[in-house]
């Protein structure tokens, strides 16, 4: 029996969660595990091209029944195979090992450090002489299905901040051997070339929240590379490019690196700048020279960074170095043989700007975007950018990925940088730096908590949004009074679709697009559109008219389309226009410049309700002359609901009174309750006025000044005055009653909308 136990299975192999990677185990299943005699923990070996160690584990509940073994990114590469290849499973035995020699599996890397924390790090792990090994921080367990023998081996204290790779030189005795009490471990401060092992430094694992994005690039790039002769047999010739594309910081160039390791082919990077030479003909030459060296060592990748800068579109360029270098890649690319084992794959975030020879079959074949990565994307992202990271007990990271919206992979990587920084801005105090050592047990201690990664969350922007540079709003529905109603409406309008899409996708129903707050100036508005980013957990770009109009002729219609397309590259989105009015006037009316203004209004139209949907992204639009727009955008569509701001009532003033005199130290005698009753039609921006002037009336009578008394309130109430007649709140019930009715009377042919005898542009009836 022991013998058959011993005899290998084969598997297919699959990829492992990014939660699992670099932990050394595998996962087969539960058949296999009762054919072999294994159970949890059990070491054995993976038999590849080359052989190497692991621990088994049960399969993850979805793979259940299946005949696959998932294995991370550094076991494939240490058995030298790829991923939906098979390979052998035996069980296997692990000696003590006596002596372990490791160095850092990556060049221009020096390590000093204790052996004793490697020895921590990689105890309980089954090594070989040539494996890459990583070491990894001390992650919270989640899941209930490691077994409690396993737990000491996965929650290992991390030797160091980051994830760090290590290559295992050498072992005595030879075989498959685990660090015990009793080994000699030595590190080799600098990178020893380990014989025949396959490269290791970015694999599958290492990339997150693209997984569809990947199984599109295997089957273009991988495939042909390792297997041409299916293609041989069915008689097609096989890709020979791809072009990805996508925003900043995605991870297009990463992307690239894994498939070339994963694919064990030689990979060859291009960058623009560098292929340009001054002589004529050379920038040609060298990218000859490229190609058939590619050539040479197949099966290959070529890979071309920012192919924008190198291959522009010939008929907007001046400069004849570039249209040659744009007719040598076309020529390079067609004269690919198809049997060549040779795969160009490129990466531009400006793709329009390339030229249109390049983009068809036979070039580039296939087209992949490579997209802003939803929630569980970045909750991917952010567990391989932890991985090396000793977590704190507070730390949740699917509530961080809920929060991180419009972070791209790059921006996730700079947020657990800085909540590293953090953390280690926290010990700084009690470090000695004259010795030039850190005690172990300040490192020990040493952990990322969830403090360290609120105050990175404030440094750090979605990359998409550092343009805009518009703060993440900090006003909460606290700090907005008077307005319950309007409250309530955009809570709903904005905050449920935003948090809960499952919701309206299950009734059938589509979220509103755009909200109009119209009312008397003063009301809070725009404070009302921040509290609302803000509550729903939105990104927020705030833009002015004097930000989307230009004097150059098709310059602000591009900006509103720029607008527009980065408001969904960052979505959830809240885009606030203010002074709406003054950006899209009625059409036809001959306000101002009558053609700018009418080819902005025919923009923002097709932007809210063209052939490209909004997805996630509201327009808040905020104006006190509602009657002044063009009624095309006041249609459900566009701005579906239109929702009056109005005075505030007793009630209301009383709440924004408490709201500005939190931070004041009132005297016994102030009666806020009498204050509002006495402060007729005054809007917020009224009573805010009115605290100052209070405030400011007590500093006059004294510098020294502790608290404000009422006499101060008086005065100031006696030299203030509401902003809001009569007559305007009168035109303003009026709009409100008219303005749906005018909107559909214009829409149905209809011209003449600005009603007589309703606000004039001076605010004030005629």
């Amino acid at each position: 029996m022991a013998d058959e136990e011993r005899r290998p299975r084969r598997l297919q192999v699959a990829t492992m969660r990014p939660d699992d990677s670099g932990r050394g185990i595998a996962r087969l299943p539960r058949a296999m595990m009762n054919e072999l005699g294994l159970a949890e923990g059990d070491v054995i070996e993976l038999i590849g091209k080359r052989s190497t160690p692991a621990r088994a584990v049960g399969p993850y509940p979805e793979d259940e029944g299946l005949a696959i073994i998932r294995l991370d990114g550094l076991q494939r590469a240490n058995a030298e195979i790829g991923s939906g290849d098979f390979v052998e499973v035996a069980k296997a035995e692990a000696k003590p090992a006596q002596r372990v020699v490791f160095a850092p599996a990556v060049k221009n890397l020096r390590l000093h450090g204790s052996a004793h924390a490697l020895k921590r790090s990689f105890g309980m792990k089954p090594l070989t002489a040539g494996d890459v090994v990583a070491t990894t921080g001390q992650q919270q367990i989640m899941r209930g299905d490691i077994p409690p023998e396993l737990r000491q081996m996965l929650t290992a204290p991390a030797y160091s901040l980051q994830e760090i790779r290590l290559v295992v030189v050498s072992t005595v005795p030879k075989g498959i051997v685990l660090i015990d009490a009793n080994t000699e471990v030595e590190l080799r401060p600098e990178y020893t070339e380990a014989k025949e092992a396959r490269r290791a430094d970015v694999t599958y694992d290492d990339i997150g929240g693209i997984g569809s994005t990947i199984d599109q690039l295997r089957e273009m790039v991988e495939l042909p590379l390792r297997y041409p002769e299916i293609f041989e047999r069915l008689g097609v010739d096989p890709p020979k490019g791809v072009l990805l594309h996508g925003p900043p910081g995605t991870g297009k160039t990463r992307l690239a690196r894994a498939v070339a390791n994963e694919s064990d082919a030689s990979f060859f990077h291009i960058a623009g700048p560098e292929i340009m030479g001054s002589a004529y003909g050379e920038s040609e030459k060298k990218l000859r020279e490229l190609f058939e060296e590619a050539g040479n060592a197949a099966p290959s990748i070529i890979f071309i960074d920012e192919i924008d800068s190198i291959a522009p579109k010939r008929g907007q360029v001046t400069g004849e170095t570039e249209k040659r270098l744009v007719a040598q890649l076309l020529s390079l690319m067609d004269g690919l043989e198809p049997r060549q084992n040779l795969v160009v794959i490129a990466a531009t975030n400006r793709p329009e700007a390339i030229d249109e020879a390049l983009r068809r079959p036979g070039r580039f074949d296939r087209e992949i975007i490579v997209g802003v990565p939803d929630e569980s994307g970045r909750r991917e992202i952010l567990a391989i950018h932890t991985r090396g990271m000793p977590l704190g007990e507070g730390v949740d990271l699917p509530e961080l990925a809920r929060k991180t919206y419009g972070f791209v992979g790059a921006d996730l990587a700079a947020l657990t940088r800085e909540a590293a920084i953090e953390a280690v801005r926290g010990i700084m105090p009690g470090l000695n730096l004259e010795d030039g050592t850190i005690p172990p047990e300040v490192l020990d201690n040493l952990s990322v908590t969830r403090k360290d990664f609120e105050e990175a969350l404030k440094r750090v922007q979605p990359s998409a949004m550092r343009e805009v540079m518009v703060q993440m709003p900090t006003t909460r529905w606290d700090d907005v009074g008077g307005v319950d109603e309007v409250r309530e409406r955009l809570r709903e309008g904005v905050e449920l679709p935003l948090r809960h899409p499952d919701a309206f996708r299950r009734l059938g129903i589509r979220p509103a697009k755009g909200f109009l707050l119209y009312g008397p100036p003063g009301t809070g508005k725009t404070l009302l559109a921040k509290a609302t980013a803000r509550e729903a957990e939105a990104n927020f770009i705030a833009t002015k008219s004097s930000d989307l109009l230009s004097k150059w002729y098709g310059e602000s219609e591009q900006q509103i389309a720029r607008l527009f397309a980065r408001a969904r590259q960052v979505a959830p989105t809240v885009i606030f226009i203010d002074e709406l009015d003054s950006l899209v006037p009625a059409r036809g009316g001959g306000l101002g410049e009558p053609q700018v203004t009418e080819r902005v209004v025919n923009t923002i139209l097709a932007e809210m309700d063209g052939l490209e949907e909004l997805q996630s992204v509201v327009v808040i639009g905020a104006t006190n002359r509602p009657n002044l727009i063009d009624p095309a955008l006041l249609r459900p569509g566009r701005f579906d609901e239109l929702i009056y701001v109005p005075v505030p009532d007793r009630a209301g003033r009383r709440h924004i009174l408490g709201i500005h005199t939190k931070g004041m130290p009132l005297a016994a005698d102030v009666d806020l309750d009498d204050l509002a009753e006495r402060a007729q039609r005054f809007t917020g921006a009224d009573l805010e006025d009115l605290v100052r002037r209070a405030g400011l009336f007590a500093l006059r009578g004294s510098i020294e000044a502790r608290d404000v008394t009422m006499a101060e309130f008086e005065r100031a109430l006696k030299e203030t005055r509401a902003s809001v007649t009569p007559e305007m709140e009168r035109d303003y019930e009026q709009i409100q009653a008219h303005l749906k009715q005018d909107a559909r009377s214009a829409n149905a042919g209809g011209i003449g909308f600005i009603q007589p005898g309703m606000l004039t542009p001076r605010g004030v009836k005629d």
